[in-house]
């Protein structure tokens, strides 16, 4: 079996809980609902195509014996999401987590966007967490009840990136909105914690993202200093303990779990990696020869 797609949790570790998972239909989303439902959850995935979800929740249910409902929300509609918050306590009674896991990206010269691409991926990713989190929040509030929120961020939310400004823009906001709230609604046992993926590649985001052969030439694992990308189960591990009881005194953190890349792209000499042995020698014989003058 590979080593890294192992379950970490216990059995049972999320039994009872209802999880919202913004995004769930595809992707990240689907391999992070389908650890929740392995591990006891019953899930509620949301995006904006209702026959996507369907087909996935037909199959997570067939492969964990676990419990999907399928809601059609854009999360950019406030009114969707009341709904959508209404028809899961309806259906379940209670929303325990909330995975704010719904994105859009565009890779792009920023002169080359519109200004309303550039608002739909601010629309999606900075005010569809917005809707979602004051939702489902007022409603753990005035309930008296605890719960959790789970913010998917990136390493350029606080590095920033060029040719994915919007995307920057959105998931820094969506930081500053994690780490702000997990001081704000700390009192009402509401916690928030973020994770920020680095490569790991699914079948439509990369395909969108880099299209064609371009996906060959920017090979993701050679730049890597691990040299592979993550496998899904690594990331939903992680998620599914940032929203178990297991981290219930981890509040307003964000975790970073992307085999060490961005830090290589921010030493001031981390390029030195493309340096061959053989010049390292000379450089050395270099030294050596000047010490001894």
């Amino acid at each position: 079996m590979n080593p890294y797609s192992k379950s970490m949790l216990r059995e049972n570790a999320l039994k009872d809980k209802v999880a919202i998972v913004t995004g769930g239909g595809s992707g990240l989303g689907k391999a992070m609902t389908k650890y929740f439902l392995q591990l006891g959850a019953k899930v509620v995935i949301t995006s904006r195509n209702l026959e996507k979800l369907q087909e996935t929740a037909k199959e997570l249910e067939d492969e964990t014996g676990g419990k999907v409902l399928c809601i059609a929300c854009d999360v950019r509609n406030w009114d969707e999401v009341e709904a959508m918050k209404e028809a899961t306590l309806t259906e379940f009674g209670r929303i325990d987590i909330l995975l704010n896991n719904a994105a859009g990206n565009f890779i792009s010269p920023t002169e080359r966007l519109t200004h309303s691409a550039f608002d739909s991926i601010l629309d999606i990713v900075l005010k569809g967490t917005k809707n979602c989190t004051l939702s489902i929040g007022k409603h753990w509030i005035d309930a008296e009840t605890p719960g959790t929120v789970l913010n998917i961020v990136t390493t350029y939310a606080w590095t920033g990136s060029a040719y994915v400004v919007p995307s920057a823009c959105a998931k820094a906001g969506v930081l500053a909105m994690t780490r702000s709230l997990a001081v704000e609604w700390g009192k009402y046992n509401i916690r928030f914690n973020a994770i920020a993926p680095g490569p790991f590649p699914t079948k439509g985001a990369w395909d969108r993202l880099l299209p064609g052969d371009m996906k060959d030439k920017f090979d993701l694992a050679k730049k890597n200093p691990l040299k592979r990308v993550g496998e899904h189960q690594e990331l939903a591990n992680l998620a599914a303990y940032l929203v178990s009881d297991f981290s219930s005194f981890v509040n307003g953190e964000v975790v970073t779990i992307d085999g060490g890349e961005w830090l290589q792209g921010a030493g001031e000499f981390n390029m030195l990696e493309e340096v061959p042995q053989e010049m390292w020698d000379a450089l050395e014989a270099m030294i050596k020869a000047k010490k001894s003058n």
